[in-house]
């Protein structure tokens, strides 16, 4: 269904947009029990276009991350749970900051930066998620993806 979602949101208009919204007022009705939306600005607009479906749903923005204490906390939970041999120094203040940078400040971001530095050091024969794998890192910010994107557009 996450799929569905994200074309009926991200790129679906008129039919597809309405049939995904029908779908989610039947499945609220039909099961009584409530329903989490979480997604961009564009799907926070298409709940906002039905009415019954403004009422249901209570907008709440996340916060970006922030280079402080949780923040060094979740990237010593990423740093454990990559398969490595050598241990990964990213759950530090200096490393925070620049990963966060690097990521936006978005979790979602934050671990394909990590995975593609994981696999970077991996095949690079490091074993762990440093400096060097960070640049060596196939990895493209969102912003950088749709600069690209529009580029390619024009």
């Amino acid at each position: 269904m996450a799929v569905r979602a994200r074309s009926a949101f991200g790129g679906g208009h008129g039919d597809g947009r309405r049939e995904f919204l029908n779908l989610l007022r039947y499945l609220g009705n039909e099961l009584r029990i409530p329903l989490v939306g979480v997604g961009t600005r564009d799907a926070y607009l298409a709940v906002r276009a039905d009415d019954q479906l403004e009422n249901r749903f209570a907008p709440l923005t996340l916060a970006r991350w922030e280079a402080d204490e949780d923040a060094w906390s979740l990237l010593a939970s990423f740093a454990a749970s990559f398969p490595l041999r050598r241990s990964s120094p990213i759950g530090t203040a200096g490393m925070a900051g620049y990963l966060l940078t690097r990521s936006e400040g978005t979790i979602g971001e934050l671990a394909h930066l990590l995975t593609d530095a994981a696999v970077t050091a991996i095949e690079s024969g490091e074993e762990a998620i440093n400096r060097r794998a960070l640049l060596l890192a196939a990895y493209a910010g969102s912003s950088e993806r749709r600069r690209m994107f529009e580029r390619e557009l024009t």
